[in-house]
């Protein structure tokens, strides 16, 4: 008889949450994660009083109500409000776009000049591409991210805000992007710096390892153990499996390997108090090598758990690369190609299944990985909640 109902791999939010759910339903499970910290890529670390996105910056926000009032059940979180700036060549614009982004891009001051002037844009861009595809403005349709980009905000805050940052982020050229990735733009005509359109947004008091380790909170878990390293002896002590790595290794890559992007981190403890007076700047232009700095004491407003202010302070430079084995995969490239091999991958899955169902046992792919799917937060939990519900019942 195996000694767990489920033998859940990786100590993320989806594992997390999924480990916590069937605890509560009297199950016992064990959680493993090959590093040597739970939380995966929300893990936080405290330096010097900050606590430092160890993987990135991580901003919870949602709509979800009920995804709300659980990750409320694990931490206490605070107001921070999402506001990032854009330097283009030491320029400093808004982010999201709107009334401050607009009035430092052409000098207009008012939403009736500001729309008057992204309609002229727009309807020069959509008049020059439709030329070079050979059509009328009304068969337009776009081929590319770039073109996508320019026929929804003109050239101006194209060429100033977008096509650097996206090329860096994504390692190749707007023109050979899919449009898709960029089907809508956010563009305000107010004076508001908020990033997310979300009911609720914030992040934990004390950072998300705090939160993730209270939903672990009385579940097995072992860290530093490497699955297939010991793929056998570990699937013996479960009768179930949830795994949440990329599901190509899960096959040991037969089918050939799913892209990803992955992030270097360049991180600097910085004694002074302030370096950018900004949780997040992103850099633009194409010249600058990173992405964006995160400058860390910003997500809780520069102070400790006391409440003082800190005196020094914590960034990290981010640097966009293609993934190859060894790096951490970030984000699936949700292409054609790449969505045709996981559906590969997934029916291999479905075998994988079938066959354990005769042993009564079974595998769950779950998360970002598992699922080759970009999912925020609040859809990774809303996520694990769903599958937890159909595996578990009510």
């Amino acid at each position: 008889m195996a000694k767990y109902d489920y033998l859940i791999v990786g100590a993320g939010l989806f594992g997390a949450v999924f480990a916590r759910e069937a605890a509560d339903k009297g199950l016992k499970c064990l959680v493993i994660d090959k590093r040597p910290h739970i939380a995966g890529n929300v893990y936080t670390e405290n330096v010097e009083g900050i606590n430092v996105h160890k993987y990135g910056a991580h901003i919870f926000h949602t709509n979800l109500k009920n995804v709300w009032d659980y990750v409320n059940r694990f931490a206490v979180f605070n107001r921070f409000t999402n506001s990032p700036v854009a330097n283009y060549k030491g320029e400093l614009f808004s982010l999201p776009f709107n009334m401050y982004t607009f009035n430092k891009m052409w000098g207009v001051v008012t939403p009736e000049e500001a729309e008057a002037k992204i309609a002229e844009q727009k309807k020069e861009a959509l008049s020059e591409l439709a030329a070079a595809q050979g059509v009328s403005v009304e068969e337009f349709e776009p081929r590319n991210l770039e073109e996508q980009a320019i026929s929804l905000v003109g050239v101006d805050i194209y060429e100033k805000l977008i096509k650097g940052y996206t090329e860096k982020q994504w390692g190749r050229p707007c023109t050979e992007l899919p449009s898709f990735i960029i089907k809508r733009l956010p563009v305000r005509y107010t004076f508001d710096n908020n990033y997310f359109n979300a009911l609720y947004q914030g992040i934990p008091v004390g950072g998300y390892t705090g939160m993730v380790e209270n939903m672990l909170k009385g579940i097995d878990t072992k860290l530093g153990v490497d699955y297939f390293e010991n793929k056998a002896e570990l699937d013996e002590l479960a009768d179930n499996v949830v795994y949440t790595g990329a599901i190509d290794a899960y096959f040991n890559y037969s089918l050939g390997e799913l892209q990803y992007r992955s992030v270097r981190f360049e991180n600097e403890l910085l004694d002074k108090p302030s370096f950018q007076g900004n949780a997040a700047v992103n850099y633009t232009d194409a010249e600058t090598p990173w992405t964006r700095i995160i400058e860390h004491k910003w997500f809780e407003f520069g102070k400790d758990a006391e409440g003082n202010d800190i005196p020094k302070t914590v960034i990290s430079r981010e640097y966009s690369s293609e993934w190859k084995k060894g790096d951490e995969p970030y984000y699936p490239v949700n292409d054609e190609k790449n969505g045709a091999l996981y559906a590969k991958y997934k029916e291999l899955a479905e075998k994988e299944n079938a066959a354990l169902k005769e042993k009564g046992k079974k595998v769950v792919f779950g998360g970002r990985l598992g699922e080759y799917k970009y999912y925020d937060m609040d859809a990774v939990i809303a996520r694990a909640l769903e599958v937890a519900k159909m595996e578990l019942g009510d």
